[in-house]
């Protein structure tokens, strides 16, 4: 497959491409409409991985479409890394496939950034890494939309967990991609910090940015997820609302982590 990973940075799959195991790539459309009437931005279809004799995936489909933010949760070894990590072109699935019609940007939980550096120097890092086409204007378009042009000079060892990981986040951002995976982005910060990481996150999502992000913390999929995606054993169980599971446990349940865990006892998870 012809693509880019950079070791801190996003990891993007050129335009247009459908990724398979050892198949080459063929074009699909781009979308411009809204989340409610637009065509899929990302399709994944029977995605399976395993290590050795133990299953991590098995067969999981699903679509996302633009400007949509879909929460994928489940127990500790659901394959919720494992997913983002075969979307993100880390690891290769053993059976099945995916598709993205515009580039796609993977922040991974363990933020590697240079702490010697400033917030602006790290930018321009990681952009030349991307090559991306106008590196200033990358970086003055990232410091503007994560609110950080009054830190651009500060080190990055001088900032907040939260500030740092929104840098995170803007270098997964600088090649514009479609589509944004976040693997555990709120992990480390107190609630004020997770707050307003939030806040950013949703204001990408409202710009048309595709977010699909891993979380632990249930109430971030409940708030601020359109759609959950639920892992258990590797397979897909739930792909729905957070009222539609809430329903499927006939709603007796008083709140959703609740629901939740009455909704994988139910089914022998």
């Amino acid at each position: 497959m012809n693509s880019t990973f950079i070791p801190r940075g996003a990891y993007w799959w050129p335009s247009g491409q459908v990724h398979a195991p050892d198949e080459p790539g063929t074009s699909v459309p781009a979308v411009n409409e809204s989340p409610a009437d637009a065509a899929p931005v990302i399709e994944a279809h029977g995605l399976s991985k395993s290590f050795g004799a133990q299953p991590a995936l098995r067969e999981v489909s699903f679509a996302a479409r633009r400007g949509e933010l879909l929460a994928v949760i489940g127990p500790n070894g659901a394959g919720k890394t494992t997913l983002l990590s075969i979307l993100a072109g880390i690891r290769d699935p053993d059976s099945g496939s995916f598709s993205v019609p515009g580039e796609l940007g993977w922040v991974p939980q363990q933020a590697a950034l240079y702490r010697r550096l400033t917030v602006a120097e790290n930018l321009r890092l990681f952009a030349h890494l991307e090559q991306v086409a106008d590196v200033d204007a990358a970086v003055d378009r990232m410091l503007e939309q994560t609110r950080l042009t009054e830190r651009r000079d500060d080190q990055i060892a001088t900032l907040s967990g939260g500030n740092q990981q929104r840098v995170n986040i803007a270098i997964g951002l600088l090649s514009e991609p479609a589509v944004l995976l976040l693997d555990e982005p709120s992990t480390g910060l107190d609630p004020r910090q997770r707050e307003r990481l939030w806040e950013f996150v949703l204001d990408l999502a409202g710009g048309g940015t595709t977010v699909i992000y891993s979380t632990h913390h249930l109430h971030e999929a409940e708030r601020y997820g359109n759609r959950l995606l639920v892992l258990a054993d590797g397979e897909r169980v739930f792909d729905g609302t957070s009222d539609e599971l809430h329903a499927t446990v006939g709603g007796r349940e008083r709140d959703f982590e609740s629901a939740f865990v009455a909704f994988l006892r139910e089914r022998g998870h």
